[in-house]
């Protein structure tokens, strides 16, 4: 059999491919016994010079058919200034028909492709993240919050710091107040904050109260100042009974919960709500507070109250699920046993509103956790408070403990926490522990960081094909109960968008699920005639993740960030070659 070698310069130029080498021109090469022609002092004719082992198909016009394989181990490692490089054999054998220009068979020739891969420097971020539907937030009561006079705010004279931790609001509205006669309703007020805390692109957790125990302050107290139940229902003909505070002896009127008119009526009002603000952005979460004291679904403090029948708090459930479709809905802290087996089998979140100072309570939430739902937790009582505990058990309360902290957190693998209730807007809280607080939002709820990214690139005479790679973990507690958006962008050192790298990536609510790592990819692919933008001065790369795919195409900023340092003011994640 007849063996030959054709001259490198001849096959470079027929394939329109690069030679690796050192100055463009430093390609030897000699025929070794097997006829394959080995090609020394391959690197990148690229400004970061190095080649990365490929493998590569080619299938000439004609009969002419080849396998090519490069094999030439040298990277940039963006952890490490060093670069190197090592010489190998590419070996391509082919077999020609008679109809080929190339008659014999069994020939090897060098082809060598220009390949290049850069492994960026990654870092955590250090500092508190604070992200998007999930994480910590304070009482917000109303507007004032944000005013220059209210000292504990975002704004106020004390410089709060606890706000940087802070994701969305969270407070109570009074049901008399929002639904002010039958088939009426004044929003007016609520829409407000709502406005408000978007601005400062928080959510809101809404709650509406039918009744307050905690303004019952004698026998003398008016009725509206804690039953929050519209006056109309009870002209309609809703019952009342007559209960006593403990501990205190006050005499109170309560609703009687399951009453059929009262039902009705709290029935008619979620239909209202659901029109209203089903899907609103500006809503974090809606608690369904159908029943009993601040509508917890409990009638603890207050002898002669009874709750109603599973099966009628089930009904409840039920409605608020049908005209629901969008916002995530919440049972209170007391629906237990079958009830709250109903809610999770309706998609309905649970929360907690005994953390630390009752055992065991950041267990119960442990079947939401399993059911792919969100989990939310308030403590027993503020900071101040449960600081003078004495972990007297039974008959007193366990004391607030970094520790106990970070164990409710974990244990219930939270999404969403009440950072404090005390008014201060967990200014004290956040003074007192100030580096644990900042660690927990890297912790608390979904928590994405970049492990590793990696940009291949290969070149040919036909095509220039690059490929991004990252691998990305969820290091937080939870899933990510929201849709993301995840692209890769060109951009030049502003951070400003060049073009897009590849396709926009979704990664449907609750399956990137925490502890889970994940690789994607992303290609740019651009012929020889074309100008690959990424080899233009100037030319870097960013990650961003958004809510929504319009809101990238609108060409909004993202919104949610990777837990790693380098960002942009504009919030993407530019990588770093670290040379």
């Amino acid at each position: 059999m007849n063996r030959f070698v054709l001259p490198c310069a001849l096959v470079f130029v027929a394939l329109g491919i690069v030679a690796c080498g050192d100055d463009g021109s430093g390609v030897s090469s000699q025929d070794d016994e097997n006829g394959a022609v080995i090609v020394d002092g391959l690197s990148s004719s690229r400004d970061l010079q190095s080649c990365s082992s490929a493998k590569t198909a080619f299938s000439a016009e004609g009969s002419l058919s080849s396998s090519l394989m490069l094999s030439a181990e040298s990277s940039v490692d963006a952890d490490s200034s060093d670069v190197t490089s090592s010489s190998r054999v590419l070996s391509l054998s082919s077999s020609a028909s008679a109809d080929s220009s190339i008659t014999s068979s069994g020939t090897s020739v060098a082809v060598v492709v220009d390949t290049t891969k850069i492994v960026y420097s990654l870092k955590p971020f250090n500092g508190p993240l604070a992200n998007p539907h999930k994480g910590f937030t304070v009482p917000t009561g109303g507007t004032w919050v944000f005013v220059q006079e209210f000292e504990y705010g975002p704004y106020g004279s004390l410089e709060n710091k606890a706000w940087d931790l802070v994701t969305y609001g969270s407070g109570y509205q009074q049901w008399n107040k929002l639904n002010t006669g039958k088939g009426e309703y004044n929003w007016a007020d609520l829409d407000k904050l709502l406005d408000e805390l978007a601005k400062h692109d928080m959510g809101y957790a809404l709650r509406v109260l039918p009744y307050t125990p905690s303004t019952i302050n004698g026998n003398d107290t008016p009725v509206e100042n804690y039953d929050w139940t519209p006056e109309f229902v009870y002209e309609m003909g809703a019952k009342k009974t007559t209960a006593t505070l403990q501990g205190k002896g006050y005499r109170a009127q309560v609703p009687v919960w399951d009453d059929s008119v009262y039902l009705w009526a709290a029935k008619e009002f979620a239909t209202a709500l659901a029109a209203k603000y089903d899907g609103d952005p500006r809503i974090e979460y809606i608690d369904i507070r159908s029943f009993g004291e601040w509508g917890e679904w409990h009638a603890s403090h207050l002898d002669g109250s009874e709750m109603p029948s599973a099966e009628i708090e089930k009904d409840m459930l039920k409605h608020y699920a049908s005209v629901f479709h969008k916002t995530q809905l919440v049972l209170p802290s007391n629906g237990s046993g079958e009830v709250y087996t109903y809610a999770l089998s309706l998609g309905i979140a649970k929360r907690d509103d005994g953390f630390i100072g009752t055992p065991g309570r950041p267990d119960s939430l442990e079947r939401a956790y399993k059911a792919n739902l969100p989990t939310i937790a308030e403590n027993i009582a503020g900071y101040s408070t449960m600081l003078t505990y004495t972990d007297q058990i039974p008959g007193g309360y366990l004391k607030w403990t970094p520790e106990r902290w970070v164990d409710a957190i974990t244990t219930a693998h939270l999404t969403y926490y009440v950072l404090d209730q005390d008014s201060d807007c967990g200014y004290n809280f956040y003074k007192d522990n100030k580096a644990l607080a900042d660690s927990m939002t890297h912790v608390i709820g979904y928590n994405f960081k970049v492990e590793r990214a990696e940009l291949l690139t290969v070149a040919s005479g036909k095509e220039t094909q690059n490929t991004l790679n990252i691998t990305v973990k969820n290091t937080g507690v939870a899933p990510c109960f929201f849709d993301v958006y995840m692209v890769a962008e060109f951009v030049d050192s502003t951070g400003t968008a060049i073009s897009q790298f590849g396709e926009t990536i979704e990664i449907p609510k609750a399956t990137f699920k925490d502890g889970d790592t994940r690789k994607f990819s992303f290609v740019y692919k651009v012929s020889g005639r074309e100008t690959d933008v990424l080899g233009l001065p100037g030319v870097n790369v960013a990650l961003s993740l958004y809510e929504s795919e319009d809101a990238f195409r609108a060409g909004k900023n993202p919104t949610v960030r990777f837990d790693n340092d380098g960002y942009l003011k504009n919030k993407k994640l530019l990588l770093r070659a670290g040379l």
